[in-house]
């Protein structure tokens, strides 16, 4: 199916199980199954901007995203230049997706401290505006300084940038002083609500979204092997606050309490099915489709599919190709 006019975008997350020299025919098969654009994942595994060389080099076409890198863990002046590589790579189709992670992510596994993370990503984006600019930056941010930074080889077109956001305030600056946002760990109905706070900075900002699918008919075994995606990532304090601040806070107290009793089988079997079918697509392909198309309706521009693994040992790219719009 050629897309090359249509102005839809469909992502999907990379990278994939495949040992890392495959992804640039991984990338050809899925662009040419449908998919505009491809977004990196950098949380424990491969860092985000590998895969995604190796995709502009596979697919020169498609459309690459960081989903996200965090200001903290790379210095301002190295995250530009690895921004302005990919651009020079991927002239107009990169987008440097930032976020503040987490503090497991920042503090516990790379030693930094995890301080004031709204200023620290608000301070990053106005550098990089600058920097990659081509101007030359000697600014005293209130989070970090740069003294004198200009970059050699600045992108004839600088990439755009997104901000993941949760709450309210960074929905916002994302919407006031970014191109958009990333959304994750929602509801297709959460982002009528989540969405309106990012257009209050103006008119074409996008709407990144990364959704969870795992396309099985056997809906419990997607759920077994979701609720523990679920354990990890909703008892860290920011994503905890956040499904509060969706009204979740009834549903998953009892998994809150069990796990900060330090009864993690207890925290597990607490996840209600309703949450899981809330934040996870699940279902024939068709029926992830029909349910993906529900989070563009409410506003999402950006869909991007994160494959979850049901533990059947099926085929990822085989569950990638069936779930492509042109299928």
């Amino acid at each position: 199916m050629n897309r090359q006019n249509d102005p839809r975008r469909y992502g999907i997350t990379m990278p994939f199980p495949a040992p890392l020299p495959d992804h640039p025919a991984i990338a050809r098969e899925l662009v040419d199954a449908g998919y505009t654009d491809i977004w990196s994942i950098e949380v424990d595994g491969l860092d985000g901007f590998t895969p995604l060389a190796l995709a502009a080099a596979g697919a020169p076409e498609a459309r690459l995203g960081t989903a996200i890198v965090s200001p903290y863990t790379r210095g301002p002046a190295l995250l530009a230049m690895t921004a302005a590589a990919m651009a020079e790579l991927a002239p107009g189709r990169f987008h440097l997706g930032l976020g503040a992670a987490s503090k497991p992510i920042v503090s516990d596994w790379n030693g930094t401290a995890y301080d004031r993370p709204y200023q620290r990503v608000r301070d990053t984006v106005r550098f990089l505006r600058a920097a990659l600019s081509g101007e030359r930056v000697a600014e005293q941010y209130d989070t970090f300084a740069v003294d004198g930074f200009r970059l050699a080889r600045p992108p004839q077109t600088p990439p755009p940038i997104y901000l993941a956001a949760l709450r309210e305030g960074m929905l916002r600056l994302a919407g006031r002083e970014a191109d958009g946002a990333i959304l994750n760990w929602l509801s297709a109905d959460d982002v009528k609500r989540v969405a309106p706070y990012v257009h209050e900075g103006g008119p074409g900002k996008e709407i990144v979204c990364r959704i969870f699918v795992c396309p099985t008919e056997d809906a419990d075994a997607a759920r077994s092997s979701f609720r523990r995606m679920v354990t990890a990532y909703l008892n860290v304090p920011g994503y905890a606050a956040y499904q509060r601040w969706l009204g979740r806070t009834d549903v998953l107290q009892p998994m809150w309490d069990a796990w900060a009793a330090g009864d993690r089988r207890a925290a597990l079997a607490a996840v209600p099915d309703s949450v899981v079918d809330d934040l996870l697509v699940h279902g024939s392909p068709a029926q992830c489709r029909a349910a993906i198309q529900r989070y563009i309706d409410n506003g999402v521009t950006v869909p991007v599919v994160w494959l979850i693994d049901a533990g059947t040992g099926s085929d990822h790219l085989a569950h990638a190709l069936a779930l492509a719009p042109g299928s």
